[in-house]
């Protein structure tokens, strides 16, 4: 079982994971212009707290993630909250193909945890239709303390570097803002930024 998988019960029960998403939604609808026609794909969507928050704001929405106990919590939710247009799949995108087409895609805390998060981002590219928007929430570049030494991640992004990315991948429109702070007992807080892009 993965630590995302033995985590997923508790996860809503932070505080934290609560108030970030929240930030994440408010500039997410002030950066973009959404409209209730569109296709929504959370990649890493997690217990989909952002997704939840959004709900309202598009036609249909797919919750995918390659942590089943997540993506249970997520079934749990839809049946709650009654959204049909919800659709949560557990689902490897970084190693396998996914058959769909978006109008948007987003994610929050999750690009440092993708080995090759460049291919991600031309996946993301493939995935979204013309004119469509990306949304990226991470973290700026720390020190490895977020995680600990343990875990094997990405030490948060240098935005003009993954801006660059994202226009080598067919991205245009590209620009970020800082949305949240983490701020752990330690006293470290750690900003998040959000970047968005259109296709």
């Amino acid at each position: 079982m993965s630590e995302f998988d033995a985590r997923a019960r508790e996860w809503d029960k932070d505080k934290m994971h609560m108030d970030r998403s929240v930030a994440i939604a408010a500039k997410l609808e002030k950066m973009i212009p959404l409209n209730p026609s569109m296709k929504a794909l959370e990649y890493g969507a997690g217990t989909g707290i952002l997704s939840f928050l959004l709900k309202d704001r598009f036609s249909e929405i797919t919750l995918m993630d390659n942590s089943s106990e997540m993506i249970k919590v997520c079934i749990d939710k839809t049946e709650f909250y009654k959204t049909n247009h919800i659709l949560p799949i557990c689902f490897d995108l970084e190693h396998k193909d996914f058959d769909g087409q978006f109008d948007i895609i987003y994610n929050q805390m999750v690009l440092h945890h993708v080995v090759d998060y460049e291919s991600i981002i031309g996946t993301f590219h493939s995935l979204l239709n013309p004119e469509g928007f990306l949304a990226i929430a991470d973290l700026y570049p720390e020190d490895g303390s977020f995680h600990g030494p343990e875990v094997q991640v990405h030490l948060g992004f240098d935005p003009k570097d993954l801006a660059r990315i994202l226009k080598l991948s067919g991205f245009k429109n590209i620009e970020y803002q800082s949305v949240f702070e983490v701020k752990r007992e330690s006293g470290i807080k750690y900003p998040v930024f959000l970047m968005v892009a259109q296709k």
